[in-house]
């Protein structure tokens, strides 16, 4: 993960130096202070996907780029096999696997998203991001917190809100809850 998350600021960083770009521009994007952003750039604090994608959107690229330092070539149709798909693990808890990232110019971004559970544990951390967001429970069951309102979704159910909300899930139970998150600018 540590490794994971130098490779990530550097490629931040790299952003920055090709488009010339200050800090505090691309900090003001995503809502931290300066000082946490260099920490970002530095591979010394995590960044969110949803933070990634502020990012990619507003300069224009794929968020591929950003995560996964690949560029993406499909034009006509991409398949990504089961089981298969670029993955990442963000933080302990959070797994995306991509499924859109050899596709140029997407737009949406899709991943399967696996949640781990974590007993006793009580707290969500929520974010917030442009546009909207449409989740479906694949496995397992899972708390979601959108704007104030905490629901439980079960294997099955879906839901679409509004991705500035702030929102965030917790898995349910003992076992990954796994979903299908579809986020749409």
């Amino acid at each position: 993960m540590d490794e994971q998350l130098k490779q990530l600021g550097e490629r931040l960083r790299g952003l920055r130096d090709v488009l010339d770009i200050p800090a505090s521009e691309v900090a003001d994007i995503i809502g931290v202070t300066p000082d946490k952003y260099e920490k970002i750039e530095a591979g010394e604090m995590d960044i969110t996907i949803s933070n990634l994608m502020k990012i990619a959107h507003k300069y224009g690229i794929a968020v591929e780029e950003l995560i996964f330092s690949e560029t993406p070539h499909m034009r006509s149709y991409f398949v990504v096999r089961k089981g298969q798909g670029m993955s990442v693990e963000r933080t302990k808890a959070y797994k995306y696997r991509s499924l859109v990232s050899g596709f140029v110019n997407h737009k949406a971004d899709v991943f399967i998203v696996t949640v781990e559970p974590k007993p006793g544990a009580r707290t969500i951390y929520k974010n917030s991001h442009n546009g909207q967001e449409f989740n479906l429970v694949l496995e397992g069951k899972m708390e979601i917190y959108i704007g104030g309102k905490t629901m439980v979704l079960n294997e099955g159910d879906s839901i679409y809100f509004d991705s500035s909300n702030p929102h965030g899930m917790l898995a349910v139970g003992d076992k990954p809850v796994k979903i299908l998150a579809f986020t749409v600018e």
